[in-house]
């Protein structure tokens, strides 16, 4: 197939899905879905209650992890460098890191929602 008719074929699925997407919508909307705060807390009532620890605790967890998990990006191009047992080395620390770190919150309850 030449390029023009493979440019063809993407922009015939492009608009075919655009249309899909135009007449067969979701249309369901209940008072959660049409709130402009989408985060569980009343945007009208007092700015001063409480919020729970153990959400502030898996939000940090998540942020820890999944900037943990960024250093294993430029992993696959590490591994053709000359001495890729270096680079097998501190991806396996970092790996093992992440998992204690997990085990230990887990044993901890630090993933629990409920008491």
């Amino acid at each position: 197939m030449n390029l023009l008719s493979l440019a063809t074929i993407a922009m015939l699925l492009v608009v075919i899905l655009i249309l899909v997407s135009f007449w067969f919508p979701q249309m369901n909307p209940d008072t959660e879905k049409t709130s402009p705060y989408e985060c569980g807390f009343d945007p009208l009532g007092s700015a001063r209650l409480p919020f729970s620890l153990r959400f502030f605790l898996v939000a940090i967890l998540f942020l820890l992890f999944d900037l943990e998990i960024a250093l294993l990006l430029p992993l696959p191009w590490a591994v053709n460098l000359q001495n890729p047992t270096t680079t097998i080395t501190w991806t396996s620390a970092i790996i093992i890191l992440l998992t204690l770190g997990l085990i230990y919150e887990w044993l901890e309850g630090g993933l629990e929602w409920a008491e």
